[in-house]
């Protein structure tokens, strides 16, 4: 299956066709549960893309809208789409929620990370001390499986048809010297290497920058290469996150990012800036006092 026909947005969007044609037939969630025979929670579950639905049940509830003909069958094709296993499948005991789904579906991410190297960018190095710090709880093997999916998302970015990456990163990212000084130099330098690729672009927002849009938290926007999958928006929390996709809240975090990387510096100057850090750490020229 295509990457970017990944089962996640195929689920998405089915969702949101089978919620557009009941509306349009005026029919309501009871209704077309009664007529399904199941509960509503799972005709509202499969229009919010939180179930998978079976093609006989795509079938049966296109026929109760009236919706039959190429549209029926392109509809009941996404539903076998959205029912094959995405690369990530193996890894689901330690994944949450829909991201990793919705990632490999992008077509362009736009980030704003305020305390860690986003994980497409982070080296394997960075990423098991980052999650054996911030994740005391999971045990070595968890850790590890977290770590190889982390790493082959990376894909994304050297694949045949790459993600459009755009990132914002704040100063301060850069001055905690995550796993030490030998992992996060090397992790300064993969960062260099990044700026490199046509697909990323890389900004860093330097402290003199003072208050900025993005203090409430680090997001993420997704959008698709089809018009039918609109944008979606991930804020990150310690739980997993939330995915907003309301209009409003869309454009709300457009308005954000775009005063992000207007605050930002330049990629050139982040470039600069990050291979004079590789040299002179921020963490090495700022001692703490000793008393």
């Amino acid at each position: 299956m295509d990457q970017r026909r990944s089962p996640t947005i195929r689920r998405r969007r089915l969702g949101a066709e089978l919620r557009k044609y009941r509306e349009q037939a005026g029919i309501t969630i009871d209704v077309a549960a009664d007529r399904l025979g199941c509960s509503k929670s799972k005709v509202s579950r499969i229009e919010t893309g939180h179930n998978t639905a079976t093609p006989k049940d795509v079938q049966d509830l296109l026929t109760v809208y009236g919706v039959n003909g190429t549209v029926a069958e392109e509809l009941v094709q996404i539903a076998r789409e959205a029912r094959m296993k995405g690369w990530w499948h193996p890894y689901s005991t330690v994944l949450t929620g829909a991201f990793v789904g919705l990632e490999a579906a992008a077509q362009r991410i736009r980030a704003y990370e305020q305390q860690v190297v986003p994980g497409l960018l982070q080296t394997e190095h960075y990423a098991k001390a980052m999650l054996h710090t911030a994740r005391p709880d999971i045990d070595e093997d968890e850790a590890e499986r977290r770590v190889r999916v982390r790493m082959q998302r990376q894909s994304l970015l050297i694949q045949d048809d790459p993600i459009d990456l755009w990132v914002v990163l704040d100063e301060a990212v850069l001055s905690r010297p995550v796993g030490g000084d030998a992992v996060m130099r090397g992790q300064i330098v993969q960062l260099i290497e990044a700026t490199e690729m046509p697909n990323v672009t890389l900004q860093i927002l330097p402290f003199e920058a003072g208050a900025h849009a993005g203090m409430d938290g680090t997001f993420t926007i997704l959008d698709f290469p089809e018009d039918r999958d609109p944008d979606v928006v991930f804020a990150e929390n310690a739980t997993g996150g939330l995915f907003l996709e309301k209009n409003d809240e869309l454009v709300k975090y457009h308005l954000i990012f775009n005063s992000l990387h207007t605050a930002a510096l330049s990629p050139e100057e982040s470039a600069a800036m990050l291979a004079k850090l590789a040299k002179e750490p921020l963490w090495r020229s700022r001692p703490r006092d000793s008393a």
